[in-house]
């Protein structure tokens, strides 16, 4: 029985919960008031008060333990005295352990209290620095998840963003900023910033890179923690511009894995970058600048755009998460939400339930239909 799952029980199960100490302690009497003079059950009587203090908090402990006491004082009236000295010991023992889990139970209750507030701060930060976009825009249908290596962790330096450049055409932009922890959020925080500002009034791809080049660059420098997070500091970074109808997809990669593609007949292909750009501000963008590439993309098909620490995760056996192949053997006609959750259920039972690396996702499909906000 996993004991820690308790833990995380809705509070009126918790109280139906109870049930099973209470239970226990009846067992454990009536089992030692009937048994043989010289066997003693009795102090498994603590085995009650140490199951709920597991899962419930100190009020509720300290009710099971004094259950557990008045099971005590009962098997000791039932005995007929016996050894008073070793029955009084008994009730000290049971006593002194109770407080102990009473204790324990307040300190973990509290913890417990912290870490529900530190995660309710993590979800809203990751929602106002990520500013996830809507389920539809224009013909698109759009979803993503963040997998976050740390489980305390919802948020790190990967980052995606999607933006209306004209009333008929999207852009987006998915990337992982080298580093980790407060710097790379800092980061990653002033790279969407660029991509929201620029975005919608760069002509072109290669001309949205060079903005964000000189953007990152500059602000990159402001936000990096050089005593905690030394060395360079550049983004990977792809960039797509969706138009709403037509037949493909202008991409440009700088220096970020390409996306794949999964057609409405069910086929599943790998892009690729022709000629990749250097990373985001690493300094050399300038001097080759990033290619626009196209992608053919028609109603119905999906990109699937994820970050490194999708394609870098690795089996128990040191094998690297074979992306194409397993979404491949995914059943077909997912909408974008449930193929994002067909490929985070899948990536971590790969993995045995961990990631080395944080990981985002985002699926975009391509429908008939216009409903929905037209920007992001």
């Amino acid at each position: 029985m996993d004991l820690s799952r308790l833990e995380t029980l809705p509070e009126r199960t918790r109280g139906l919960a109870l049930v099973v100490p209470v239970a226990l302690v009846v067992v454990i009497s009536v089992a030692d008031a009937t048994a043989p003079k010289d066997v003693f059950l009795s102090p498994m009587l603590a085995v009650a008060p140490a199951l709920t203090a597991s899962f419930a908090g100190p009020w509720r402990t300290a009710l099971i333990s004094l259950v557990a006491v008045g099971g005590q004082a009962f098997v000791a009236s039932v005995g007929g005295g016996g050894n008073a000295v070793a029955w009084v010991w008994q009730f000290v023992a049971l006593i002194m352990l109770s407080v102990l889990l009473i204790s324990f139970s307040y300190v973990r209750e509290r913890r417990s209290r912290q870490l529900t507030r530190a995660r309710l701060v993590a979800g809203t930060a990751q929602r106002v620095l990520l500013r996830p976009p809507p389920g539809r825009v224009g013909t698109l249908r759009i979803a993503w998840r963040y997998l976050a290596a740390e489980d305390d962790a919802q948020i790190g330096g990967d980052l995606f963003a999607v933006t209306r450049r004209r009333p008929d055409v999207s852009r987006v932009i998915i990337g992982d900023v080298r580093g980790k922890g407060l710097p790379a959020i800092a980061e990653a925080a002033a790279v969407l910033g660029a991509f929201r500002e620029t975005a919608r009034y760069c002509p072109t791809l290669p001309a949205l890179a060079e903005s964000l080049e000189e953007r990152i660059n500059r602000d990159i420098e402001e936000v990096a923690d050089e005593r905690e997070d030394p060395g360079e500091h550049f983004v990977t970074a792809l960039l797509l511009e969706v138009p709403d109808r037509g037949g493909q997809v202008r991409m440009a990669c700088c220096g970020h894995p390409p996306p794949l593609l999964i057609g409405a007949d069910g086929r599943v292909a790998a892009s690729h970058c022709a000629d990749p750009a250097p990373p985001l501000g690493s300094g050399l963008l300038a001097a080759g600048g990033a290619v626009d590439e196209p992608i053919p993309y028609g109603d119905g098909d999906t990109l699937l755009l994820y970050t490194d620490g999708l394609i870098e995760a690795r089996s128990r056996q040191g094998v690297f998460y074979p992306l194409a192949e397993r979404v491949a053997g995914f059943p077909p006609d997912l909408d974008p939400d449930a193929l994002l959750r067909y490929l985070s259920e899948d990536l971590l039972a790969y993995t045995g339930g961990r990631l080395a690396d944080d990981a985002a996702l985002l699926a975009i499909t391509r429908t008939t239909a216009e409903t929905g906000p037209e920007g992001a």
